[in-house]
């Protein structure tokens, strides 16, 4: 009876294992031969033999390919269980800025679940502001009716804009708007999503 409190442990000898385990390694990269695994690994052929043929377990390699390939680190390690990862999570980290009196700070970043994000950002931004935050995207053609992240005369905010005749927009807040002419203002980022934190 295992003693072990974590279910799935499992006991590694760095002196066995190792050409099972290269052998899975050049199946995980789709590769044919152990000498295109050293070329990829940037290792002599001579480096990859001898742990070939001494058994030694590649534990660097693993995690390597595991990282690489999204191969099974539990199947590249043990040979058992699936090969590939079913249903990965698939992320992004994108910068994110907060509102803090007008002024835009850059407070380190957030990874989402891609999933989770609008589809087809090409340069976006998390823009926190009070109890919202909003996911902008900077790269645009065109400034269509919606929400934008502005540039005031260097005071930073999220705005609804409305286009007007002649150049002109209507800036408007959930408290007030005002109109002004469409270059009194520096569009910075459009944005396409708004989550609010209670």
């Amino acid at each position: 009876m295992s003693t072990s409190k974590y279910p799935n442990e499992i006991k590694i000898n760095p002196n066995q294992g190792g050409k099972a385990a290269i052998e899975r390694l050049v199946e995980a990269y789709g590769f044919t031969t152990r000498q295109a695994l050293a070329d990829h690994l940037e290792v002599s052929k001579s480096t990859l033999a001898n742990r070939y043929m001494r058994d030694t377990f590649p534990a660097d390699w693993i995690i390597q390919c595991a990282i690489e390939t999204g191969i099974s680190l539990n199947w590249l390690t043990t040979g058992k269980g699936p090969k590939q990862i079913f249903q990965k999570a698939c992320t992004e980290e994108i910068a994110k800025f907060r509102l803090t009196a007008g002024k835009m700070v850059e407070d380190g970043s957030y990874v989402f679940d891609s999933s989770f994000l609008p589809h087809g950002l090409s340069s976006p931004i998390a823009v926190l502001d009070g109890s919202n935050t909003y996911i902008c995207e900077q790269t645009f053609t065109d400034v269509l009716d919606g929400h934008w992240l502005i540039d005031i005369d260097g005071t930073y905010s999220v705005r609804l804009i409305t286009r007007l005749p002649k150049g002109m927009i209507k800036v408007s807040t959930t408290e007030n708007s005002f109109e002004c002419a469409f270059s009194d203002i520096e569009v910075i980022a459009k944005v396409r999503s708004t989550t609010v934190s209670h």
